[in-house]
């Protein structure tokens, strides 16, 4: 068997307002080649938009991955690798933005993925990059 591809995958959300309209996007790169994504939604909250970044990035990947997961948001990081063995555990009672993890839950399935925290507007090129991305996303009135 073949090697997973290894993609860096870097996220983020953003909202006018919380909530608000939102946005979320996406930046791709594997081999040198990059993809940037993005949607945004008329109300919800900037949680929920760092989440459906993630629900999208992973879910554009066509195969099964080796992926490094980049986000500036702590809720997501520590609800993978911390808080969602134990929701999981309690058949998912009393979490709140329920439908986005278990999406997430879905979408890590296939993959072997390490997430990592970056702290958010401190420069991080391709955090700013997805910042700039998931402002211009939201939609406008």
């Amino acid at each position: 068997m073949s090697e997973r591809p290894h993609v860096e995958i870097f996220t983020d959300g953003a909202c006018s307002g919380n909530p608000g309209p939102g946005g979320w996007a996406a930046l791709l790169r594997f081999n040198g080649i990059e993809k940037e994504i993005s949607g945004g939604e008329d109300h919800t909250t900037n949680n929920r938009m760092e989440m459906m970044a993630v629900v999208e990035a992973l879910g554009a990947l066509k195969k099964p991955s080796r992926v490094t997961l980049y986000t500036d948001s702590q809720y997501v990081q520590k609800g993978i690798t911390e808080w969602m063995d134990g929701w999981k555990a309690k058949n998912w009672k009393k979490v709140m933005n329920v439908d986005l993890w278990q999406r997430i839950d879905e979408a890590l399935k296939p993959h072997n993925v390490k997430i990592v925290w970056v702290r958010g507007h401190d420069g991080h090129v391709e955090n700013e990059r997805v910042d700039k991305l998931a402002v211009a996303a939201i939609p406008k009135p």
